[in-house]
Order: structure tokens, then C-alpha cells, then sequence
């Protein structure tokens, strides 16, 4: 398969506004960097692809899940497994119910896929808590926070806990991560692991530092996030250090993974 069009225009010329300028010689690094930007696209317009494979011409334009209104999808793969993918929807406490009748509806299959590989933009506890508490037959903890008090050289230590809610799913569980599992998404993976509910697959996450706090500036009044609190697994080890059990290279290898357990 040969990709000839981006949009209806060659691929060539389009490469040259994402090729670095001051050298003369471009590397495949930068060369593959310049076709990562010019498929990964831009938010106001659809993608079309277009690509001959066979000699035959096909045209292709691809789903964005990240622009996708639905806050998830599910579906069942087979009489054994049923799959969940969250849509960057973490934050929006609406996703509960929507995750409550997705799982109610594949209550009774042996296995489930719940798939964070695109959930970036992080989210909130209460979904997070929520999401995990239907796999849960007792309160346990599922991840630990650390806080500075530096007015008072002081530290602030607190374990975080998941509380049994509605019917418990009671099969095998797989939760898919990847690069862009962050923040809440991350939550979800290391305090699944820390309950033994679920085993985790993919490549390493986001590795964002821990919870994040909004400031602005006084003058501009431009607002801005670092991270001001830490967190850590139940077993001690920072959130962004932590490795899925089974770790992957790519994204199409944790796909194939996820196959492997629905066949």
C-alpha cells in the first residue's frame, strides 16, 4: 500500500512546513516526524487518505475518538468477551451512567476489555472511583497521595480507597493503556492493579507527575497547571513509574494482546 494524497494534495509538498530548517539534510527521523504531523491532522478539518494498493486507488478518512460526542463504546466481540473504550471523557461525570448500562450489558460475559489507550486529558476521581467500584466486592485502597506543606515543613499522606457500587462484574478483566493514558486514566490502571482486579496491558503511559493545580497569572490572567501533588501505587512506586504486566512496544501489539484474550 502506497499513500499518494493528504487531503487531496501530495505528500512531498506537504512535508516541507514540518521539516526542520536549519539543516539542509533530513534525516528518516525527521523525515517520520514530518508525516506523523501531517496525518495526526488539525482539529477544523477531516482527514482523507488517499492510497493505491493492487494498483487499485482507495480512499480512507479516519475517526478521531478524541472529537467523538459519545463519552464511550462498547460493543461484544464474541460470546466470551465484551469491550469498553472510554472517550477522553474522565472528567464528565455523565460517563458513570453511561458506564453503568455498558457494563450492565455485558454483565454475563466471561471477559472484559476496558480501554483507556485514549483518554489524555485526564479526569476526575469520582468517575475514576465509580468506574472501579463495580469490580469490587469490599472497600480496599487503590492509590496513595503525598502533599507538601511547606509553610510548616510538613508532608500531607493519604490512601485513597474504591467502595463496592451496584451489580459487581465478577469475569476477567483487561484494562488496555498506552502513551495517551494520562493523568486519571493512569489512576485507573495503577489502582486497578493494586486491587488484583484486572491485568494491564500496553506500553508505558503519559507518566504525568502526579495531581495538577491551576494558577494565573496576575497581570495577563493566563492560566496555567503544574503538578503539586504526588501519587504513588498501593505498593509505594510513583504513578509514572509504573510498567503494565503485560508491556507491549506499540499500540498495535496491545490491540493484538487484547485479541489474543477475546479468542
Amino acid at each position: 500500500m502506497q499513500v499518494t494524497l493528504f487531503n487531496g494534495v501530495s505528500i512531498d509538498e506537504q512535508l516541507k512546513s514540518f521539516l526542520p530548517r536549519f539543516t539542509d539534510y533530513h534525516s528518516p527521523k525527521m523525515y517520520q516526524y514530518a508525516l506523523d504531523m501531517l496525518f495526526a491532522g488539525t482539529h477544523d478539518k477531516k482527514r482523507v487518505i488517499t492510497v493505491v494498493e493492487n494498483g487499485e486507488r482507495k480512499t480512507f478518512e479516519p475517526v478521531s475518538y478524541a472529537n467523538r460526542n459519545e463519552l464511550l463504546y462498547y460493543k461484544v466481540i464474541n460470546e466470551n468477551t465484551g469491550y469498553v473504550k472510554i472517550n477522553n471523557s474522565l472528567g464528565n461525570d455523565n460517563l458513570i451512567g453511561e458506564f453503568d448500562k455498558a457494563l450492565d450489558s455485558l454483565i454475563s460475559n466471561k471477559n472484559l476489555i476496558l480501554d483507556l489507550t485514549e483518554t489524555p486529558s485526564g479526569g476526575n476521581s469520582t468517575v475514576a472511583r465509580a468506574i472501579m467500584g463495580r469490580f469490587v466486592n469490599k472497600v480496599l485502597p487503590y492509590q496513595i497521595h503525598e502533599f507538601d506543606e511547606k509553610d510548616y515543613d510538613t508532608k500531607r499522606h493519604w490512601v485513597e480507597y474504591v467502595s463496592p457500587r451496584k451489580k459487581i462484574y465478577k469475569g476477567n478483566v483487561y484494562i488496555l493503556v498506552g502513551h495517551w493514558t494520562g493523568s486519571m486514566g493512569e489512576g485507573i490502571a495503577i489502582g486497578f492493579d493494586a486491587l488484583d482486579s484486572a491485568t494491564v496491558i500496553g506500553t508505558p503511559m503519559a507518566g504525568l507527575l502526579g495531581a495538577i493545580s491551576n494558577f494565573r497569572l496576575t497581570e495577563t490572567k493566563i492560566g496555567f497547571q503544574f503538578p503539586t501533588e504526588r501519587l504513588y501505587h498501593i505498593n509505594g512506586i510513583p504513578r509514572e513509574d509504573f510498567i503494565p504486566k503485560i508491556l507491549c512496544k506499540n499500540i498495535e501489539e496491545t490491540l493484538e494482546k487484547a485479541r489474543e484474550v477475546a479468542f
